[in-house]
């Protein structure tokens, strides 16, 4: 292949390589997949809301971001560990009572919503966000000493539009 030809070639390449990085690539909110566009910034901004609560150990805080049709099945098919809006208050300040040192570290994998249409978000859209859980706490072991957990988990949050905010309807 002569010298001409190859270097024909090579800007070939170099141009074709160009244009498929200058192609239009979605945009995502950063350290995620997910689209970047207002609905899904809201969205995420109210699991984040409630992802500072939860390292601040703030009960109060994470009860009035429930929906008053809060419910959770805690993830098991007994029933006897389900609780509705009027239990979520003691299972949370029971929660923190016990730990301290809370880190909570989510990494948003996807919003889904039939309602993520157009400027304004109807009331009652509901959005799910799944999410990998990180974190860990300091309790007291049965023999009174600090012990630190590290537990890792995948979760599901439902919320609900209120028309004001976005409130929880499951998944705290």
């Amino acid at each position: 292949m002569s010298l001409l030809r190859t270097r024909v070639l090579l800007s070939l390449v170099a141009v074709a390589a160009l244009g498929t990085g200058c192609a239009r690539r979605s945009s995502t909110i950063p350290g995620t997949r997910i689209a970047d566009d207002r609905f899904n910034r809201d969205v995420l901004a109210a699991v984040e809301a409630y992802r500072q609560a939860v390292e601040k150990g703030d009960a109060e805080a994470l009860f009035l971001m429930a929906s008053e049709n809060y419910s959770e099945d805690s993830g098991t098919p007994a029933g006897e560990d389900d609780y509705g809006y009027d239990g979520l208050k003691q299972v949370l300040v029971g929660r923190f009572r016990m730990a301290k040192d809370i880190r909570y570290a989510m990494k948003y994998v996807t919003v889904h919503s039939s309602c993520a249409s157009g400027d304004e978000i109807p009331v009652g859209c509901v959005a799910r966000v799944e999410a990998l859980i990180d974190a860990s706490f300091t309790v007291l072991d049965a023999r009174g000493q600090d012990s630190r957990a590290d537990k890792r988990d995948q979760n599901e949050l439902v919320i609900d539009w209120s028309g004001e905010k976005w409130k929880f309807l499951s998944g705290l």
